[in-house]
C-alpha cells in the first residue's frame, strides 16, 4: 500500500462514530473513546445489547451523517463499511476489537485507539476495495472447513484455540466429514471436500517479512484463495493458493462460514467477487507509516 495514495481531505462535517463496548475486553470504555471522540465533536452511538448495527447506520444515514466510523470487531466492521460503500461515504476503523485485523492492514497503528480519531479531524483518505460473497460484502476473508464449523460454536469466541484443535480433529480424523464443496483451482483441478477453503479480500503475503496472515496491498483487484485438502488427497495437491477476480463455490447442501469473523450457514452457488475501490477508506494522518508495506521495508511505525 503506497502512502503517495493517501491524500488529505476536509473534516466531515457530520460524522458518527459507532461503538461496541463490549468487545476487545471493554477497550473502548477503558480509553474513553467515546468521550474522547464528542470532544473532537464527532457524534458517537454506543451500542446496547440487543440493538441492531445495521438498523442504527441507516438511522444515521437518514439523519445527514456525511462520514461513517466503527470501533469493534471485523464483522461490525464490515456491516459499516458495507453501507458507507453503499452511499459513497468516507468510513473509519478505529482499533476496539480484540485482534483488528483490517486495522492492521490498512494502516491504523492498533495500541493507537485514540490516535485514530484523527482520521475524522485530520484524515488521510484513499479507495480499496472489498470482496463480496453472494451480495454480502467482506472486508477481511470467508472461510469453510475447520475455521468456518469452528465459529459456529458458542465457545469459539473465548476459547479459539482450543476449539478450533478440537474442530480439526473431528474434520480431519479418521471419521470426519469435511464440507462437501467443490471448487476448481486456476489450474483446472477440482477440490471436492477440502478441510480448509480461505477467501480473501486481496490475498495474504505468504512469502515477505511481514506478520503472519498480513495482506500487503488492499487495492489490487484480486481475491486471495487458498484450499487446503484433507491428508488423504495426494502429496502434489495438499494445498494450493492462487488469486482471481471472481470464484464459485458449488456445494449440495447448505455451509458453515465464517464470514469476518461471524458465525454464518450460506446456501450454495456461492458466488464470489472483488469490488475493487468500492470503499472510501480514512485514516488518521500520524498512521501512514503503520501499514503493513512500510514495516516490511523497514520504515518505522507511528502512533503506536
Amino acid at each position: 500500500m503506497s502512502e503517495q495514495r493517501w491524500r488529505q481531505v476536509d473534516p466531515p462535517a457530520r460524522p458518527v462514530l459507532f461503538v461496541n463496548p463490549r468487545l476487545g475486553g471493554g477497550k473502548a470504555p477503558r480509553a474513553a473513546l467515546a468521550e474522547n471522540a464528542r470532544a473532537r465533536g464527532i457524534r458517537c452511538v454506543v451500542l446496547e445489547p440487543g440493538q441492531e448495527l445495521a438498523a442504527l447506520v441507516r438511522e444515521e444515514i437518514a439523519g445527514g451523517a456525511d462520514t461513517l466510523g466503527m470501533a469493534g470487531g471485523d464483522g461490525s466492521l464490515a456491516v459499516v463499511a458495507a453501507a458507507a460503500s453503499a452511499h459513497e461515504l468516507p468510513f473509519v476503523c478505529v482499533p476496539a476489537g480484540t485482534r483488528n485485523h483490517f486495522a492492521r492492514d490498512l494502516g491504523v497503528a492498533r495500541r493507537d485507539i485514540i490516535g485514530a480519531l484523527g482520521a475524522f479531524t485530520d484524515g488521510l483518505e484513499r479507495r480499496i476495495d472489498v470482496g463480496e460473497i453472494n451480495g454480502r460484502l467482506f472486508v477481511n476473508n470467508v472461510s469453510f472447513g475447520i475455521y468456518g464449523d469452528a465459529v459456529q460454536r458458542p465457545d469459539y469466541r473465548h476459547a479459539k484455540l482450543r476449539v478450533l484443535l478440537e474442530t480439526a480433529q473431528e474434520v480431519l480424523g479418521p471419521s470426519g466429514s469435511a464440507p462437501a464443496l467443490r471448487i476448481v483451482d486456476d489450474r483446472g483441478r477440482e477440490h471436492a471436500q477440502p478441510a480448509v477453503l480461505l477467501v480473501s479480500n486481496n490475498p495474504y503475503a505468504v512469502d515477505r517479512p511481514v506478520e503472519p496472515g498480513t495482506r500487503l496491498r488492499l487495492d489490487t483487484g484480486r481475491l486471495g484463495i487458498v484450499v487446503l485438502d484433507r491428508p488423504d488427497e495426494p502429496p502434489h495437491r495438499a494445498a494450493r493458493a492462487w488469486t482471481a477476480s471472481s470464484l464459485q463455490v458449488d456445494a449440495a447442501t447448505p455451509l458453515h462460514a465464517g464470514i469476518d469473523g461471524e458465525a454464518l450457514t450460506l446456501d450454495p452457488p456461492l458466488q464470489f467477487a472483488s469490488r475493487p475501490g468500492a470503499l472510501r477508506v480514512r485514516i488518521s494522518s500520524r498512521h501512514l507509516r503503520a501499514a503493513p508495506v512500510a514495516r516490511s521495508a523497514g520504515e518505522p511505525a507511528t502512533g503506536g
